[in-house]
């Protein structure tokens, strides 16, 4: 039956408004994700130490969370015994020591580079998954992961020439950050499929903010909650703009335009921690910095793209 092209307008506007709305959802998802660093370096001027910030940040998205998961949950199965297993190791891993490590290393390193160590990610993965299943890394892959490699490695060689220790233990808190959050993707995958990717990333950061509060009552004192008022206001900031309300926004965009737009839609994200960290911070611009993000973007670009066919 011939709808006629009044009809034929009628649905590719709509698969445009589709599109259009997914992006949109997906870059301000990657610029809520990266606004997480500056938060976290301002708070840092009010003598907070990482232990604090992040129990902090944890105590005030976990009602949030909660939410998420139970509002992804509803009218599915109850979540298995054997699964409950799962969501606690991969709340451990994905979110609970990734979030404290990534907020230790920015004690100290500049946003910009650990924005750029943690959009590492998909290379990571790659590895891990050569690792632990054996699976083969294209020529193609192992390029771009190199080029990505050595943009991180320009940025680092000019903070370490700057403040050498500290950049050195900075990058590899935050190293450890994304390496952790890599064995989060590499094991959830089946339970994503069982459990659906927002239920289980409601649980596993509910689990990670308990964690993350346990931690701070057993090394730090009660007293320590007391902190300056910017500090309470900023994590608030941090848990509802850059961590709860962006989860959210990509996972809708995902659902829009599928997960290897949104990943490279994604690629915003270290390009505006940069400019926040200029004209926020007051961290330096400059070739060294611009060249290493261009190199990090373009490798971490050439992974994940498709191969032609």
């Amino acid at each position: 039956m011939d709808m006629g092209p009044d009809w034929a307008l009628t649905m590719q506007a709509q698969r445009n408004a589709h599109l259009t709305t997914g992006l949109i959802m997906a870059m301000a998802g990657s610029i809520a994700f990266s606004g997480k660093a500056i938060i976290v370096k301002l708070a840092y001027r009010h003598g907070v130490d990482a232990v604090t910030l992040v129990m902090l940040r944890m105590l005030f998205a976990l009602p949030m969370f909660l939410c998420i998961a139970w509002w992804a949950g509803r009218g599915k199965p109850r979540i298995a015994g054997r699964d409950w297993l799962g969501i606690l190791g991969l709340g451990f891993s994905g979110y609970y020591l990734a979030s404290f490590l990534d907020f230790w290393g920015l004690e100290y390193i500049s946003a910009s580079l650990e924005r750029l160590i943690l959009y590492l990610n998909p290379t990571l993965v790659l590895v891990l998954g050569w690792l632990l299943y054996g699976r083969k890394i294209s020529y193609r892959q192992g390029v771009g992961m190199a080029i990505s490699y050595a943009g991180v490695m320009l940025v680092f060689g000019h903070e370490a020439a700057l403040d050498g220790k500290n950049a050195a233990l900075g990058a590899a808190l935050v190293l450890g950050s994304a390496i952790s959050y890599a064995l989060y993707l590499s094991y959830s995958g089946q339970m994503v499929q069982r459990l659906g990717s927002l239920r289980l990333a409601g649980w596993a950061t509910s689990v990670a903010c308990v964690l993350c509060i346990g931690q701070f009552v057993l090394l730090r004192p009660l007293g320590a909650a007391q902190v300056a008022e910017p500090v309470i206001w900023l994590s608030l900031l941090n848990a509802t703009a850059c961590t709860a309300v962006p989860v959210v926004l990509v996972m809708m965009a995902i659902e829009r335009i599928g997960s290897g737009l949104t990943a490279q839609t994604g690629m915003i994200g270290p390009m505006s921690t940069l400019l926040m960290g200029v004209f926020i911070l007051g961290e330096p611009f400059n070739m060294w910095i611009v060249g290493g993000t261009v190199l990090v973007l373009s490798g971490v670009f050439w992974v994940t793209r498709s191969p032609k066919v």
